[in-house]
């Protein structure tokens, strides 16, 4: 003969299963709506506002892992390059070595300019020498060859096209 079921039992019976079905309605609607908005996590770690075109940096050579790797993003303007506040935007992650990371939303497809250096000390500055040399790591798009003075600005240009664009930038060791 079956043992009687108390009616506290039963009460506990439809709430467990009230509180399992919301619990799982809840997360199934969370995941519906993370689906529906295109969010994923990679697309979290991207700095700016999600456009069609998204910008994934690797800094490539990095040997110490102090302070963070920033990353200027510039856009198609001659006057804009390497000019104070000419910047589109800064993107900025703790240094990893061998190489680090960085994405960035950008506004359209064209194209841009990128400078990145390793900001050893955290000062959100590129540090310089007293003669004007570069005392952290850097790097530029397209790796141009700068023997004396700074690239041109057509040798550091580099294409987007809409969706995911990759650019590997190594960093040169500072000069100072």
């Amino acid at each position: 003969m079956p043992s009687p079921v108390q009616p506290w039992m039963r009460r506990a019976a439809r709430v467990g299963l009230s509180l399992s079905l919301s619990l799982s309605l809840g997360l199934s609607l969370a995941a519906a709506t993370l689906c529906a908005t295109g969010v994923s996590a990679q697309e979290d770690a991207c700095d700016g506002q999600p456009s069609g075109v998204r910008l994934f940096i690797s800094v490539d050579r990095v040997v110490r892992t102090e302070g963070q790797v920033a990353a200027t993003v510039y856009p198609d303007d001659p006057h804009r390059f390497l000019a104070h506040h000419g910047q589109l935007a800064i993107v900025r992650r703790p240094s990893a070595a061998p190489s680090t990371q960085l994405c960035l939303w950008l506004p359209a497809a064209g194209r841009y300019e990128v400078a990145v250096y390793q900001d050893l000390n955290g000062d959100h500055r590129f540090n310089r020498t007293a003669l004007g040399l570069p005392a952290e790591p850097y790097g530029l798009s397209n790796d141009p060859p700068n023997l004396m003075g700074l690239p041109t600005f057509r040798s550091v240009r580099f294409p987007v096209h809409a969706g995911d664009n990759t650019i590997h930038i190594p960093l040169h060791k500072a000069r100072g």
